[in-house]
């Protein structure tokens, strides 16, 4: 029924005035306030509607009104309605447009299809009584939005008794809504990387953009504009080629798909789940997939389908493929390179190239390597070793006269002094032979060396020998003898009976003391 265009009162009176037929229309609108032509149009639904001011008198104000402004006859539209439901659907595609879509729907509906003004309008308000998260256009393989949920799940240690919460990661697709959720430990970065790598495995493939809150575990320094993101997140983009856009601190708006799917992952699994005790977390996550495969079974209440069919539709086709090999999961500790060109990491020391002493590095480790790190570029790599107070060094990562002495094993120092002489190559044996370590003996066998190069191997071997008759044989010994010319000096009898007793440090001839 039409609004009558001036009020009822107005409506009755300009009536009355007419049945009088003493005023003309200009003035009965002129003393009513209205125009003349509103005055001409009352008149004209009374004669229709044969009502005069006799009858109007006889009706209330709605029968009135019904009388005069009786509804239109709906006449058949000879436009076809599109399909809404398939045009939002489409609108995920890469490239498709409302344009695109109009084109199709005219030329399969020739002479019965709207302008493209009225389609765009007719779909516009289709999609505005949709949930306020479907209304957002998402293309397929486009964007992957990741979350925890609020809600935990209690596992229980079967050998303690204690129980502790699990952490539920929830991701979805934006076009499809396919979804997927798993249980961790924690919600460290590890644990963030590991669920997003497991989601990528999920789904078959890699989409363009990683949409997820900015977490500190993820982003190094949270920013509402230019945020910075840790290591690990760094290396998971790397490796699977994949972008991030993080979602504005405090902003769920940005992300609103997964804060359903988060909704809806608690609804259809959790709930599902609170009667049940758990013993590990490969136990809960066992019981999630099972569920998590019945959701996105679950057929839409507004679109056709559900979000399997909707991700091998519209999700699947356009990611891209995974890469040949799984990113390996590292943790990343601060270090400084020690004087002796090592690092530590859990009591054992790792080399690094000996011009990085006193440097900063950053460590790498994996399950099995540690890496070092120095300006963003790897400097260093080892195997992980988990014995402590031991070293790993590449020699490498030595300098030159250090990698010289690394060469000398004991079998080659007593090779050296048994070319020299007995005396020298009996003072070789004693420094591997009473040394905890033979390693320990080495300083020293070079140390002979030098005196050899110095003195030459005559004076060295007769010094060995003194060193012997006194029962010194150490470096400092040999080195005072050569140094004060007392190798020069002959051994008499009773030094040289000395000489075939056991050698001992601490015991020395007279000799020694002039």
């Amino acid at each position: 029924m039409p609004t009558p265009r001036v009020t009822m009162s107005k409506l009755r009176h300009t009536l009355q005035l007419l049945h009088r037929g003493a005023l003309s229309t200009r003035q009965i609108g002129a003393a009513l306030g209205i125009s003349k032509s509103t005055v001409s149009e009352i008149a004209s639904y009374a004669r229709v509607a044969g009502v005069d001011w006799a009858t109007a008198q006889s009706l209330n104000d709605d029968e009135l009104q019904a009388r005069l402004y009786k509804p239109p006859v709906a006449r058949e539209s000879r436009h076809l309605e599109p399909d809404h439901a398939h045009i939002h659907r489409e609108l995920r595609r890469p490239g498709v447009t409302l344009q695109l879509l109009w084109e199709e729907y005219q030329q399969q509906h020739s002479g019965q299809a709207y302008k493209y003004s009225a389609f765009c309008e007719k779909y516009k308000a289709w999609a505005r009584r949709l949930q306020r998260s479907m209304r957002q256009t998402h293309s397929g393989g486009d964007k992957l939005f990741v979350d925890y949920a609020g809600q935990t799940v209690p596992v229980v240690d079967a050998s303690t008794g204690e129980i502790r919460p699990a952490q539920v990661f929830v991701a979805v697709l934006g076009a499809s809504n396919y979804t997927y959720a798993c249980a961790t430990a924690s919600q460290k970065a590890a644990d963030w990387v590991a669920s997003i790598i497991a989601t990528l495995e999920f789904i078959g493939g890699v989409p363009r953009l990683l949409v997820p809150d900015q977490p500190r575990a993820l982003m190094a320094r949270p920013d509402r504009y230019e945020p910075t993101a840790h290591r690990l997140l760094e290396e998971l983009c790397a490796h699977y080629s994949l972008a991030v856009m993080p979602a504005r601190p405090a902003k769920p708006r940005d992300k609103p798909k997964v804060e359903v799917a988060v909704q809806v992952v608690e609804r259809w699994i959790l709930a599902r789940l609170r009667h049940q005790t758990f013993f590990s977390l490969a136990e809960l996550n066992r019981a999630i997939a099972a569920l998590l495969v019945d959701l996105n079974q679950r057929a839409f209440k507004k679109l056709p389908g559900n979000r399997a069919s909707a991700f091998a539709e519209l999700d699947r086709p356009a990611l891209r493929p995974l890469p040949a090999v799984r990113m390996p999961i590292a943790r990343f500790k601060p270090a400084r390179v020690n004087i002796d060109y090592h690092v530590e990491l859990d009591g054992h020391y790792y080399s690094v190239p000996h011009a990085l002493v006193g440097e900063p590095v950053e460590l790498r480790i994996t399950a099995g390597t540690v890496e070092v790190l120095h300006g963003g570029k790897r400097v260093a790599a080892h195997a992980l070793n988990p014995r402590r107070g031991a070293h790993t060094t590449t020699p490498e990562h030595m300098p030159a006269s250090h990698r010289a002495h690394l060469q000398w094993t004991p079998a080659k120092l007593i090779a050296w002094g048994e070319r020299v002489g007995a005396a020298t190559a009996a003072v070789v044996r004693w420094q591997m032979e009473h040394r905890q370590h033979p390693e320990q003996g080495y300083r020293s066998c070079l140390g002979l060396m030098r005196l050899g190069r110095e003195y030459g191997a005559d004076r060295l071997e007769a010094a060995c020998a003194r060193a012997q008759s006194i029962r010194s044989p150490s470096y400092k010994s040999i080195a005072s003898i050569l140094g004060c010319g007392l190798d020069q000096r002959p051994l008499d009898a009773p030094m040289a009976a000395q000489a075939s007793l056991p050698l001992h440090e601490n015991v020395r001839g007279p000799d020694y003391y002039h």
